[in-house]
């Protein structure tokens, strides 16, 4: 109940958005492909251009977990597949300030849906158990060239909702949760 209530304010908040977004000149691209990867995985992404400010951003990839202790090191990869409708609310400010747009370089809100499947794990140890998990997270973040390359950066940041579920849940005392997500990546646009 709380979630919908949730997904239905931000659905409006980005609704509203959408209207004010329309009056600008300036636009994300039609579609950009991106490999990118950060302290915490390794990503392929497309985002394709929904309107004038709007693009849908699709994403596969390995996100990565470690834990260490004092002699101890341990890590593990598994996949992962996140959908993203981002608001670039600057794009059109930067343009008229000379600032590099190209490959939406901009400040931008988003919605991400995650889902990390328990279809494999690559490990450091074996027989490495993983649930399914769902997450929807409102973030903030910034995306900017290096020079005037196609290599880029991104940082985001965001406070939302996580699930587990999957056939045993007693591995969980709350499979239910907040989720904080914060990213820093560095990429190649093609």
């Amino acid at each position: 109940m709380i979630m919908n209530r949730f997904i239905l304010a931000l659905a409006l908040c980005f609704c509203a958005l959408k209207v004010i977004a329309q009056s600008s000149d300036t636009t994300v691209e039609k579609s950009i492909w991106n490999v990118q990867t950060g302290l915490l995985g390794v990503y392929v992404n497309n985002e394709y251009r929904l309107s004038n400010a709007f693009a849908l951003r699709t994403e596969v990839g390995l996100d990565a977990g470690f834990t260490a202790k004092a002699n101890d090191t341990k890590w593990g990869l598994i996949p992962t597949i996140n959908i993203e409708p981002r608001y670039y609310y600057n794009l059109a400010k930067r343009a008229e300030k000379g600032r590099n747009t190209s490959g939406n370089a901009a400040n931008f809100f988003t919605i991400l849906f995650k889902y990390n499947a328990d279809w494999f794990v690559i490990s450091s140890e074996d027989n490495v158990i993983t649930e399914n998990m769902i997450a929807v997270i409102p973030k903030w973040g910034i995306r900017r060239n290096i020079g005037k390359s196609k290599f880029n950066y991104e940082a985001g940041i965001g406070i939302g909702y996580y699930n587990y579920f999957g056939s045993d849940r007693k591995y969980y005392s709350n499979p239910e949760n907040v989720a904080v997500d914060l990213h820093l990546r560095i990429g190649y646009r093609f």
